[in-house]
């Protein structure tokens, strides 16, 4: 049996792989995960760590998963170690992350869970459970009362079943016990992420609680934040090369680019404020952050995910070496920029640095894995920027585009006849959709009408249908690639065109 690694195994590994020096029996569980995927271990543990090995013993983590086991068995038998690749342009430095201490899983324990957010030590809750894990309308943001496990924990009448269900319970045993109340950190892809979870938190806390709603309002805070960091999902081959290069096997293992950025609101009390000493920046206006952040970094994932995907391209760094690719990333940028804000940095140097971290050809960043939950992505990463576009008198001819392709995904074909899972939470209504149109323009007018994903703004604009529908039209007539290269007028495709 391969030897894994664990703290008895720790003096086995090669000398370059950086080990953990603080003493592990000191630190205190003072921060609360919950979704502790490989984002996390790839984010915001390192930078507990790095405070850990500061000597600040009060940033070890607690992890929880609401259902999937898969992070527990991961890394409880390592001890929560894990190793963190970070790679570019041939190089890899590797460390090993010390900072996890146990790991929850509701589903098995939900009162360990809500113990851990009540625990005196806790300090701070940080999130990343993506778009979908907070039971919120894609389109408005607002708790979506319908959904069977929101209106479990509306009524309180079992044990929660969603993540602001568990917070509200574990805030209400904090209070009971007298002990200060907490910072809730959401670390997901959503504009004003922590007001979103707020609402969706005291909605549930004043069904059952009205004193307790009110508690949470006045004194919890829920900054809203951005984190950027792109992290593959690690497959069988990439663990397999972590082994090797450890001499042992390593479950938990992530990689990630060198690229690190955490920008949170200010408004929270100390120790949260401590994280500024590892890179941590907080500031008063977080909206150009994290306009930048979801337009331009994951406006631009989700539209290379659907027509990268349909075309047959599998990974970002792939993506962009095409030139029909990097142009139209460059057209998109051109579009999604021009209602931002960036008060606080250089624009064309953060989009010239973001085509160097997607050219970045050791991630492999698999397009398959962006193009998951797109239905609960594109309203703030593409639709919102439509909508602003539009009331400014600006087509939004690139971004309508990009969102004819995320309804050709829909179909679950690609443009070589290969069948494929269209893995999203709407998965079931748009195909249904799919199969019961004719025409591509009878698609786009049908997943307009879809107002969980667009508003009737949108839906009832004919310049943005007629926009959309001619896309989708040359998508479906002609495939990805070809209507990518008409539309960004490469010299291929002229060269293409002069010969028909």
């Amino acid at each position: 049996m391969t030897e894994r690694l664990s703290t008895a195994t720790l003096h086995k590994l090669p000398p370059d792989i950086r080990r953990p020096a603080y003493d592990r029996n000191a630190v205190v569980a003072g921060v609360l995960h919950i979704g502790l995927g490989a984002f996390h271990r790839a984010h915001q543990a390192p930078l507990f760590d790095a405070l850990l090995e500061d000597g600040d013993m009060r940033w070890g983590v607690v992890g929880a998963s609401l259902r999937s086991a898969a992070a527990r068995d991961a890394l409880l038998p390592q001890d929560g170690l894990y190793s963190l690749a970070i790679e570019q342009d041939g190089q890899r430095t590797t460390s090993i992350v010390a900072a996890i201490l146990d790991v929850i899983v509701a589903r098995k324990d939900p009162h360990r869970l809500i113990e851990a957010i009540a625990a005196p030590q806790t300090h701070l809750v940080t999130i990343t459970v993506t778009e979908k894990g907070y039971k919120l309308d894609p389109a408005s943001g607002v708790l979506l009362e319908d959904d069977p496990d929101v209106r479990v924990d509306l009524a309180g009448a079992g044990r929660p079943a969603t993540v602001p269900g568990y917070l509200a319970t574990g805030l209400k045993l904090r209070k009971a016990r007298g002990l200060p109340p907490l910072a809730i950190l959401s670390c997901d892809n959503m504009a004003e992420n922590g007001r979103k979870l707020r609402e969706g938190v005291v909605h549930i806390a004043r069904a059952q609680d009205q004193a307790l709603a009110n508690w949470i309002e006045q004194y919890c805070t829920f900054p809203n934040s951005v984190v950027d960091r792109i992290v593959p999902a690690m497959s069988d081959g990439d663990l397999a090369r972590t082994a090797s290069l450890l001499g042992m096997a390593d479950h938990g293992a992530v990689r990630t680019e060198p690229f690190l950025q955490w920008v949170i609101e200010n408004g929270v009390a100390d120790p949260v404020q401590e994280l500024e000493r590892v890179g941590v920046l907080f500031t008063n206006d977080l909206a150009p952050w994290e306009q930048a952040k979801l337009r331009l970094l994951n406006g631009a994932h989700s539209a290379m995910a659907y027509i990268g995907g349909l075309a047959g391209v599998e990974t970002v760094d792939a993506f962009v070496r095409l030139p029909w690719g990097s142009r139209f990333v460059e057209r998109l940028w051109d579009e999604l920029e021009t209602r931002l804000t960036p008060s606080q940095f250089d624009l064309a140097k953060y989009r010239r640095a973001l085509m160097g971290r997607f050219a970045n050809s050791a991630l492999a960043h698999r397009l398959r894995q962006i193009a998951m939950d797109g239905s609960q992505k594109i309203p703030q990463r593409l639709v919102a920027a439509a909508v602003d576009r539009l009331d400014h008198g600006q087509a939004p001819d690139a971004i309508a585009l990009a969102i004819a392709a995320w309804m050709r995904w829909q179909g679950g074909v690609d443009d070589s006849g290969l069948h494929f899972e269209v893995d999203d939470p709407l998965a079931s209504i748009t195909a249904r959709l799919v199969t019961g149109t004719h025409s591509p323009r009878e698609l786009a007018r049908a997943l307009l009408a879809l107002d969980s994903i667009f508003p009737r703004r949108l839906g009832d604009d004919a310049s943005f249908y007629e926009l959309v529908g001619h896309h989708l039209e040359d998508l479906c007539r002609f495939g990805a690639q070809d209507t990518l290269e008409r539309f960004v007028g490469s010299e291929q495709a002229e060269a293409t065109r002069s010969c028909r």
